[in-house]
């Protein structure tokens, strides 16, 4: 849920990890792409799912839950149910190449390694069951602290999202925050709060686990022309009402991203495993390769929920640099791209702030790109080049800045200007729409936070309730 996903690592070759390393296989897809089959058509069937497995080697998992290189277990009336399994490929299929495994868009292995980082991950294998209630059935994402699971609750008979945060977070500010939004927040509906927490015993330190709602895909897993206009805008509007909620209970987000931003998911309930994994695809996965890890755990490609699951809703989530406006800041920054220029000039959070990152949402919803072109040069470049120079008295708070961007003579480059970014997005729209959106842009991204407007008064402001009329939202 976090924005910070590092890149896709390339291991090195484990010659005990796949003994057969010159067949070809292919990498499981959702089978419902295979036969045309829509997640309706699944969820209306009276009928199991049959899935085609892949023929990889068999693994088996001990009553600790951990996968061991034992022979298969192959009592077809096996209790699936609780932490004792004989068949791991009822969750999911291993890499067998060396091509394969570089193909799994996962964490870093690394982050598992204590030696390499000291606030490690905590490994987990689909289809363990943890804190004897949560079977995990596959991988929604990652972020710098945390790993995001799928699971199924086995005392509710109900899909959740377990995030599993790394040794040395506590979670505690985060469960305070959520608690207070829990409290305080008049209207919480598209806010994502957690449900339960547990501790999970790692290697000599616990690791905290938030049990929240299921949920859809991140806002940016979608490239803009899957999504409809009319359901972008409606997003748009959800989004601001959330965080007016959060800041009327006195509370900044901090992290307003893409990636902390999701669509709703229509419910999986009632479906078999194999239902879900018919829709929502298998788990991909390779064994941890760390040497001296203290458990078994699996590196798992993310799954990529289609279309016909997304919902209409629209939620803000992750809480973990949400703070009380009248608290010490904490450490933390949201990405470049979405920080506020004051921030970046390590000016203290404010909901002015949260308003800047909102409006590159917006304009992210409403154009399908980025307002501010940085063409590699950073996110402050990309600023000075469309908006005009920064405030002089920031000069010298900004280690990554140039000297010229503070000239107070500098002009910005007219091709990329807000007027000029609109046109080329949105080249068919009409003149008094881009008009619109031209002056609600131009009003709030401005250095100055203090003119910016709140929250509230952006929900009434003409040119944005104009531009959601003419979308039916």
């Amino acid at each position: 849920m976090d924005a910070d996903s590092p890149p896709m690592e390339r291991s090195g070759n484990d010659v005990n990890d796949i003994p057969n390393e010159t067949e070809t296989t292919t990498i499981p897809q959702s089978s419902a792409e295979d036969d045309g089959a829509s997640f309706s058509d699944i969820a209306n069937s009276d009928d199991d799912v049959q899935i085609q497995w892949l023929d990889v080697p068999w693994k088996t998992y001990e009553t600790n839950d951990f996968p061991t290189a034992t022979s298969p277990n192959t009592d077809a009336d096996a209790d699936t149910s609780n932490n004792t399994y004989s068949d791991p490929e009822d969750f999911g299929d291993f890499a067998r190449t060396s091509r394969e495994r570089c193909r799994i868009n996962a964490e870093s292995e690394d982050n598992y390694d204590p030696k390499d980082n000291p606030h490690v991950f905590y490994p987990v294998c689909v289809g363990e069951v943890l804190n004897e209630r949560y079977r995990v059935e596959n991988k929604l994402g990652h972020g710098g602290f945390s790993t995001v699971w799928m699971a199924y609750d086995l005392q509710d008979e109900t899909d959740v999202a377990l995030k599993v945060m790394c040794s040395g977070e506590s979670g505690d500010s985060e469960i305070s925050i959520h608690d207070e939004i829990n409290r305080n927040v008049q209207d919480p509906s598209h806010l994502v709060t957690y449900l339960a927490t547990f501790l999970l015993p790692g290697n000599e330190c616990d690791h905290r686990v938030l049990v929240l709602p299921l949920r859809g895909p991140s806002m940016d897993f979608y490239y803009r022309d899957r999504i409809p206009f009319s359901s972008r805008m409606s997003a748009a509007k959800q989004l601001l009402m959330a965080l007016e909620s959060l800041h009327k209970a006195g509370i900044v987000h901090r992290d307003l991203t893409d990636r902390n931003c999701m669509w709703g998911m229509a419910s999986l309930r009632g479906l078999t495993r194999s239902a879900k994994y018919k829709a929502l695809g298998r788990p991909f996965k390779k064994a941890i390769p760390c040497r001296d890890l203290w458990k078994e755990g699996e590196l798992v490609n993310e799954i990529e929920v289609p279309s016909d699951l997304r919902t209409e809703d629209f939620y803000l989530a992750d809480f973990g640099l949400a703070m009380k406006i009248d608290d010490e800041p904490k450490e933390g920054f949201p990405p470049d791209l979405h920080c506020s220029p004051e921030r970046l000039h390590n000016q203290d959070p404010s909901f002015a702030c949260d308003m800047w990152s909102y409006m590159i949402l917006f304009a992210e919803l409403y154009t399908g790109f980025h307002p501010f072109p940085h063409l590699g040069r950073g996110a402050l470049f990309g600023l000075v080049n469309s908006l005009g120079p920064l405030p002089r008295h920031w000069k010298g708070l900004c280690t990554d800045a140039e000297d010229s961007w503070y000239d107070q003579d500098r002009r910005p480059d007219p091709e990329f200007s807000l007027a000029s970014t609109i046109e080329t997005d949105l080249p068919d729209a009409d003149p008094i729409e881009r008009e619109h959106a031209r002056s609600l842009m131009t009003r709030m991204f401005t250095f100055s936070p203090e003119e910016r407007l709140t929250a509230t008064q952006l929900l009434q402001d003409p040119s944005f309730k104009a531009i959601l009329e003419i979308y039916h939202c």
